[in-house]
This record gives C-alpha cells, structure tokens and sequence, in this order.
C-alpha cells in the first residue's frame, strides 16, 4: 500500500506541472489573457527575460546560445507540462532549436499572423509589425513565400515600440506621437489601394492597440496572435494527462499559485504591481 501511495503522489504531482510562459518582457502577457480563458485548470509561470530585453537588438548565435542555456534551467527548474514562447522574436529564431535540444518538451511558437492577413486583405496591402529581429528572420520571408506571394507585404521594423508597450502596462501613460511615427511606415497606398490589414507581430504590441487606432492615418484591421496561441496551446493540451484532481480550482484561483520570474532577480515595483494584478506572485 505505502508503494501504491507513493505512485499516486507521483501521478498527482506531474498532472499539476504548470503551462510556462515565455518572453523577453510582459508582452507575453496578452497570451496570458486569453489562455486563462481557454486552459483553467493548472498553475502558470511566467518568466520575463528581461535580463536580455528587447531582444530585437541581439545577434542571433548570441540570442539562440542564451536562450537554449536558459532553457535548460528553466525546465530543470519547473518541469512544465508545456511552454508556451510568446515573443515572435524568439520563436522565429529558436524554437526548432529547442525542439531538438529538448525532445520531451512540448512547445507552442508564436509566429506572425501572415496567413490570416493574406486571407482577409481587400487591397492586398499588408503590413507586418514586428521587432528589427523577427523583420530580419528567414522564418518570417518564408511565411510570405508560401502564404501571402499574392500580396504587396510591407515589414516594418520598430526598435521601440515594445518598449513604449512596456512603458505603458508598467506606468499606464505613453507619448502617443511617437506611437504614431513606429506604425507610420504601415500604411501604404499604391495604385488607389491601401493598406487595410496590420499585423501585430509581437506579443508587447496589443497593449498599445488603442493608441494605435487613435493614431492611425486610416482605419485598419489590427490582427493580434494571443487568441490563436491560446487555441494552439488547448490543442495540444488534449492529449496532456488531466490537470490536478478533484477540487483543484482554475489557474488563479484558491489553492493555485501563479508565480512570475524575472532573469534580472530584481523586477522594478511597477512590474511587480502588475504582474500582481494578472494573479501572478514572485
């Protein structure tokens, strides 16, 4: 009997592993959001390396060397039943590297929502926009090859907007001018047609969407990834053992405890603040 209980426990203990969440900021966040929705049932951690924010402005070798040494930290250290990479920077760069670094591991990818836009677009005027490293990654050009050759994609890289997007959840205030000048190179308009579909193609940049619109020359279809990665992730949670046992309550709920984890060790009071406020603790 005393073995018996002791695989039970095991059992227990694996089917309450968490869902980690991954991204170079808060912007992973906004998957957050949604995947509470869909995914209830198992605690979530969220790490923020924003040791190495933003990560558009790294080399790739450099990125890719600390993202796979991270990694195998981090899964040492939490045993996820899935992780969820919510920074297209990082997915577009190293997801299949981590894939074959750490074949037991289940990971979900966030990549820019071209083929959505190419299938919505009136005009064929699409805009993507990303950080300078997911604008700069072969996974990207090859996503347009093969889903969007029949539209005009225009890739604009923005080197601050995911930090304004952080400014912003942090402080709750954002020059809105120059929020404008970052998404200016979107809108495009060749031969009576214009741009009608934006892409957000980072995780930070749907905190912002409001000051986007009120911005805009024009209106636009903002196409924002965070519900698709969440079904993505519930997809692939079917064939997960079932979370927890009887009476364990949702994500965030009594019983259940979200934790946050910042690379830097000292995350600024605001942060904490708001990571509070999405039911996370450090």
């Amino acid at each position: 009997m005393r073995g018996r209980d002791m695989n039970l426990d095991t059992n227990r203990d694996r089917d309450n592993r968490p869902i980690l969440f991954f991204d170079s900021g808060i912007g992973g966040l906004s998957v957050v959001k949604e995947a509470r929705i869909l995914l209830p049932g198992r605690p979530y951690v969220y790490v923020a390396d924003d040791a190495a924010f933003p990560y558009g402005a790294w080399e790739e070798a450099s990125l890719l060397e600390r993202m796979v040494a991270l990694f195998a930290e981090l899964i040492d250290t939490h045993r996820p039943v899935m992780t969820v990479i919510a920074c297209n920077t990082a997915s577009t760069l190293a997801i299949h590297r981590l894939r074959e670094a750490f074949p037991a591991e289940i990971f979900v990818g966030t990549v820019p929502a071209i083929k959505p836009a190419a299938e919505r677009t009136r005009s064929g005027l699409v805009s993507v926009l990303a950080t300078p490293g997911t604008v700069r990654r072969q996974y990207t050009r090859d996503l347009i090859r093969d889903y969007a050759s029949q539209c005009h994609v225009r890739l604009v890289g923005s080197e601050t907007l995911a930090g304004l997007a952080e400014q912003y959840m942090r402080e709750g205030f954002v020059d809105e001018a120059a929020v404008g000048a970052e998404i200016a190179p979107c809108f495009v308009e060749q031969d009576g047609r214009r741009t009608d579909i934006v892409v957000l193609a980072c995780t930070h940049y749907p905190f912002l969407v409001n000051r986007m619109r009120k911005t805009a020359p024009w209106p636009v279809d903002w196409i924002d990834t965070s519900e698709a990665i969440a079904r993505r992730a519930l997809s692939l949670a079917a064939d997960l053992p079932p979370p927890g046992g009887e009476g364990v309550p949702p994500s965030g709920g009594e019983g259940i405890v979200d934790r946050a984890h910042f690379t830097s060790g000292t995350p600024a009071p605001a942060l904490r603040r708001l990571l509070s406020g999405f039911g996370f603790q450090f």
